[in-house]
């Protein structure tokens, strides 16, 4: 296709011509509105005038007879830019006035008239002339006076014809010069939104191609196009971002999980190896057991973010987050107690958030269960005091926060960015167990529900936030 095919099949180009043919047509219909309205307003002006000399011909000629009449036309008739006068006997013959070589049959009919005629002083036209060069278009009127003598005023049409035909004219030219400049405009316009799509397009082959890095182009100009390049730049940002996600996750996996699929591997031939009893092949399978189940939570806690992170709320409905944290401090107070730990839940004020019920539920423990995993018992705290963690429900505007606060080693601020990534350890965790996915789970759901996870200094110790939408009102718990 050439460039000037493409450029006529866009959408601009033939938005430009309907918005053109429009506006040429109310051009067309104002102008031509114009026209007839200032031919209208001439005549108009000429029959006011016109019906003013016959009333006062009229009393001429009842004050003084026809010799007055006639006397008074020829003066008027002589002077300069003068109307159309004649004055006629009761069969044709002239006796006074400035018009001659009427129409036949123009001064049998009295009343007004649109008519040719040529003034006296004017030449004789040739014989049998197709145009006569001297012959006019007058609006006129007959008057039949008593005695049998008509009268005929008139003024000259040519003025009126003519601002007519100059008005026509304009509006001629008018409407080609918008109609060249309109599609001259047009094919600007359309070329230049053709390069933007075009440029775009190249973009786009790109990254179908496989360079997910590119970005369509913004010109700065805020206009719609840039809008959707700005919306579709922000995609692509989200897709290379679960793209590098997706690929950071397989080489996660491929990592992490080698170590314990390789220890749970030499247990289970160590055990056909050396084992002899039934008591030491009891003990490998449950050690085989306890390894196995530690790689299904692992893939469980994958699945359930990877469900958060497509945005597959499941069950959807309204629920009270200050529930939820009474019933994950019941769960885990026990746990909290063996190791020599307060758990503490502050949440009696009601706190209505609209989602998914269990997967806030499971971000939630994964925060008190990583609270109750870093901090230490009080044997062994610094000041000997007994260790708290606590749970709190806020409601904070239009925000429901739920923290959970420790007095363990906290994370430092410069990882903490690092530590609600997958499979992420930091170094004061490397010896405790777990898999690395308890903080991304609890970032990936706060996401999902249109919240955030932040993670702050609690001096000392780790304070551990979700920030969630509020939603409609609940009854409160009690």
């Amino acid at each position: 296709m050439t460039a000037l095919g493409k450029v006529f099949r866009t959408t601009t180009f033939k938005l430009t011509l309907v918005y053109l043919t429009v506006f040429a047509l109310f051009a067309a219909f104002l102008l031509g509105y114009f026209a007839l309205n200032t031919r209208r307003l001439i005549t108009e002006q000429i029959t006011e005038t016109v019906d003013a000399e016959i009333t006062g011909l009229s009393e001429q000629y009842r004050q003084g007879g026809i010799r007055r009449l006639v006397v008074v036309v020829d003066a008027r008739a002589r002077r300069p830019g003068s109307s159309l006068y004649l004055v006629t006997t009761f069969n044709g013959e002239a006796l006074a006035g400035n018009v001659t070589a009427l129409p036949p049959g123009v001064l049998d009919n009295p009343g007004w008239t649109e008519t040719t005629y040529r003034r006296l002083d004017e030449a004789e036209p040739p014989e049998h002339p197709e145009r006569p060069e001297h012959e006019h278009l007058a609006l006129a009127r007959v008057f039949q006076l008593p005695g049998g003598f008509r009268l005929l005023v008139g003024r000259d049409l040519d003025e009126r014809e003519r601002l007519y035909h100059i008005v026509v004219d304009a509006g001629r030219w008018s409407i080609a010069i918008v109609l060249v400049l309109g599609l001259a405009g047009g094919l600007f316009v359309t070329r230049r939104v053709l390069r933007r799509v075009d440029a775009m397009t190249e973009t786009t082959r790109s990254i179908m191609a496989g360079d997910l890095g590119e970005r369509l182009p913004v010109a700065g100009t805020g206009d719609e196009i840039d809008r959707l390049a700005e919306n579709l730049n922000a995609m692509l940002e989200r897709i290379e971002a679960l793209m590098r996600g997706l690929k950071e996750v397989s080489d996660n996996i491929a990592h992490d999980l080698k170590t314990p699929l390789t220890r749970l591997r030499n247990r289970t031939e160590q055990a056909l190896r050396t084992a002899h009893s039934e008591p030491e092949f009891r003990a490998a399978l449950e050690a085989t057991i306890e390894e196995s189940d530690g790689l299904i939570a692992t893939f469980n806690a994958l699945l359930m973010i990877a469900r958060a992170e497509s945005g597959q709320f499941g069950d959807v409905r309204e629920f009270d987050a200050a529930e939820i944290a009474n019933d994950i401090g019941e769960l885990y107070e026990p746990l909290a107690e063996e190791k020599g730990i307060v758990l503490k839940v502050e949440a009696s004020e009601a706190a209505p958030v609209n989602g998914n019920r269990e997967l806030v539920s499971q971000a939630l423990a994964n925060l008190v269960d990583n609270a109750i995993k870093y901090t230490e018992p009080v044997d062994k705290a610094a000041n000997g005091a007994m260790p708290e963690i606590v749970v709190r429900v806020l409601n904070a505007g239009d925000r429901i926060l739920l923290s959970v606060s420790d007095s363990g080693p906290g994370i430092p601020e410069a990882d903490r960015s690092r530590a609600v990534e997958r499979f992420v350890r930091l170094e004061q965790s490397r010896s405790k167990p777990g898999s690395g996915l308890g903080l991304s789970l609890a970032s990936a759901v706060a996401r999902l529900h249109g919240g955030e996870l932040t993670l702050e200094d609690n001096h000392p110790g780790l304070k551990s936030v979700i920030a969630l939408p509020r939603g409609g009102p609940v009854q409160s718990v009690g």
